[in-house]
């Protein structure tokens, strides 16, 4: 009976140890996750590469505070600022000089691109948020300038032209406000264009197009996740969570990176309650949307082919944008091998863009 009692005894120690070691190997999981999720937000947040001047003068400040009195005693730290600010100015001139190698400047190689458009119909596609407004602190206030307003309002009326975002159609058409334009919200899950006919289109087809390729009833899942990540999220300053129809997206440019950590454990605590949902990123904005192959690459794809531009070979697509989810559609041009892809961005990236653009106002130029 001692040995029976025994037996058991040793078992159920056995078991607490293999379910502490499990429960361990959860939690050194779950935290690699989310340390992963973290490394990936600070890798895409381009606002953290500073210019060489606002680089040195936090340099030059940072010492001035700490050594208030040793300004002239400690000449050799001077040097070393001095030594420093160089060769920031060198590595900020070699990133734009290899930028320019891979990826020229679209207005410098205008010319070109007018010439491989020779004999062709271009086809406009756009990004809104940094591609034809400037990239804000409150999401609610991305207003694109006039100027830029008439330049897309002058696009469609050459060209057949679509914004392709991340937004929902209702609110980047309020900021746009054309008419004339075909819209592809939530990263291309929600697509309509002009009701009226479209004189671009091969097909001569007068309907709207409408397409919707996440079943509807993600719309109130994502209200819902919505609601969930407003509530978790109020406690950190400066998160924001937008409602964008197919998918739900939470704003950290305002956040104090210490907080990113905590603001992905949040995020990824309302996830795990959706299995048929996942967690991308963007500039500055962890979303949350439906499981489905289905991305901005994948938009332009249907809209070429509502164009009637399925297999055309005198079809010339130029897409612009400054996003890390603009990438497939950049990738989609080099499958078709037809027209080109441009980046917005002020700092050097890897990107399947073939030509860049330092700012918005460059891509009103360039349009």
């Amino acid at each position: 009976m001692m040995q029976q009692n025994v037996a058991v005894s040793d078992t159920k120690s056995r078991i607490k140890r293999y379910n502490r070691r499990v429960s361990k190997n959860l939690e050194i999981n779950g935290e690699q996750r989310i340390n992963s999720l973290v490394d990936s937000m600070r890798a895409s947040s381009p606002t953290h590469a500073k210019s060489s001047n606002s680089l040195a003068e936090e340099q030059y400040t940072s010492w001035i505070v700490r050594k208030p009195f040793l300004i002239i005693i400690n000449y050799s730290i001077f040097v070393q600022i001095v030594v420093d600010m160089k060769l920031i100015y060198i590595y900020i001139y070699i990133c734009s000089f290899v930028k320019q190698l891979r990826h020229p400047s679209a207005l410098d190689m205008f010319e070109q691109i007018v010439d491989a458009s020779q004999g062709k119909q271009i086809v406009m596609f756009l990004d809104y948020d940094g591609t034809l407004s400037p990239i804000v602190n409150d999401p609610d206030r991305a207003f694109m300038s006039h100027s830029m307003r008439k330049t897309v309002r002058k696009l469609a009326k050459c060209f057949p032209t679509a914004i392709v975002t991340g937004r929902s159609i209702d609110k980047v058409y309020n900021f746009v406000r054309l008419t004339e334009l075909y819209y592809a919200g939530s990263h291309g899950m929600d697509i309509k264009g002009p009701s009226k006919s479209f004189k671009f289109n091969k097909d001569k087809k007068s309907e709207e197009v409408l397409f919707q390729p996440a079943n509807s009833e993600f719309i109130p899942m994502i209200a819902e996740v919505y609601q969930k990540l407003v509530e978790k999220t109020k406690s950190i300053a400066g998160a924001m969570v937008e409602n964008n129809k197919f998918c739900a997206s939470v704003h950290f440019r305002c956040v104090d990176e210490k907080k990113w950590s905590e603001l992905a454990q949040k995020v990824r605590s309302v996830l795990k309650e959706y299995p048929r949902l996942h967690l991308t990123q963007g500039r500055k904005v962890l979303e949350i949307r439906p499981t489905i192959k289905w991305d901005k690459g994948m938009a332009l794809q249907f809209l070429l082919e509502s164009f009637g531009f399925a297999n055309s070979t005198d079809v010339f697509p130029i897409y612009i944008g400054d996003d890390k989810t603009d990438e497939d559609a950049f990738k989609k041009l080099i499958d078709r091998g037809q027209g080109i892809g441009i980046l917005v961005s002020k700092f050097p990236k890897d990107t399947s863009a073939s030509y860049s653009l330092k700012e918005p106002n460059e891509a009103s130029i360039i349009s």
